[in-house]
């Protein structure tokens, strides 16, 4: 049995995390902390208005850290050196360096940290995957994913977003990072990558745009462009191959077309619990999650080297 507390109460918390773990039979909430003790109230558990107070006082042996990016690195290396394992949100944390000194931790404390890289567990993805291995398109070459919307979080709960000493960057953290942890995920270890980004159109101290090519180890190229200033909502993925293609678009939909036809295959409505799901089973069996530190550590990497 897991016993859990979660820091940090926003949109996601409230709707997929704790939903998450108050659903995972393994598990159990043992507490929250956030500022506004009032949104602790519906869970029927103690609050505290800091991490310190919370680590010292819960037996909780988990932590879940979903606060704005910029306290990641912190709180995840307190909760470490505390004696919990953590699952933090994405992206890792505000730069490479920041990162990389939550995986030191979690080596220096032997404890698991996990990142909430989801679409790792999505249904599909593995699907893709053995396809791939399978050799339904030759030999992987090329891929794609774009994510565009039109968003600007000023005047909203996720102002923050804007701002780039708590978020980091635009999207290129917020909806690039899962891309390109999914290219890293499907074809390994980036070897170089480069990247532009602007702000073209919404009026904001961070990027609104961004655009990164990735070249891998085994040969693979990708390409992940996200923009926040589309009124074309896209959220395409695809993998081409030697002798065919894998088109994953809607990534966030349970589509899948490959070169044997077209396959339906949903991810689940609470798109948290597999990773939810699967840091508990991790935990269990003494083995790392599927999205552990020094995985995502990638992702920053990719990150750093397109970031000016």
């Amino acid at each position: 049995m897991l016993s859990w507390l979660v820091v940090g109460v926003g949109d996601i918390t409230r709707k997929r995390v704790l939903p998450a773990i108050l659903a995972e039979s393994r598990s159990r909430l043992a507490g929250i902390v956030t500022r506004d003790p009032a949104k602790a109230e519906p869970y029927g558990v103690k609050s505290w208005s800091d991490l310190a107070s919370a680590l010292a006082e819960s037996d909780a042996t988990a932590v879940y850290i979903a606060t704005p990016v910029f306290m990641h690195a912190a709180q995840t290396i307190e909760a470490l050196r505390a004696g919990r394992h953590v699952l933090c949100e994405k992206p890792m944390a505000l730069n490479y360096a920041e990162a990389l000194a939550m995986q030191r931790a979690s080596e220096d404390t032997r404890r698991t940290l996990g990142i909430a890289y989801y679409r790792r567990m999505y249904p599909k993805v593995d699907r893709a995957r053995e396809l791939m291995e399978a050799g339904v398109i030759g030999r992987p070459v090329f891929a794609e994913a774009t994510a565009h919307d039109w968003f600007n979080p000023l005047g909203t709960s996720r102002a923050w977003l804007a701002d780039p000493k708590q978020s980091g960057g635009g999207p290129l953290r917020d909806t690039g990072s899962h891309r390109i942890d999914l290219m890293n995920y499907l074809f390994g270890k980036p070897i170089n990558a480069i990247g532009r980004m602007s702000t073209l159109v919404q009026p904001l101290e961070v990027e609104d745009n961004a655009t990164v090519t990735i070249e891998y180890e085994g040969g693979v190229r990708g390409v992940v462009d996200v923009r926040w200033h589309s009124r074309v909502v896209r959220d395409e993925f695809r993998v081409r191959g030697t002798d065919g293609e894998i088109d994953l678009s809607p990534l966030n939909g349970p589509e899948l077309v490959h070169p044997g036809g077209v396959e339906r295959i949903a991810a689940p409505e609470n798109l948290h619990y597999p990773c939810v799901e699967d840091f508990v089973s991790a935990i269990v069996r003494g083995i790392l999650p599927r999205s552990y530190g020094e995985s995502a550590l990638a992702a920053e990497w990719v990150m750093e080297q397109v970031t000016p």
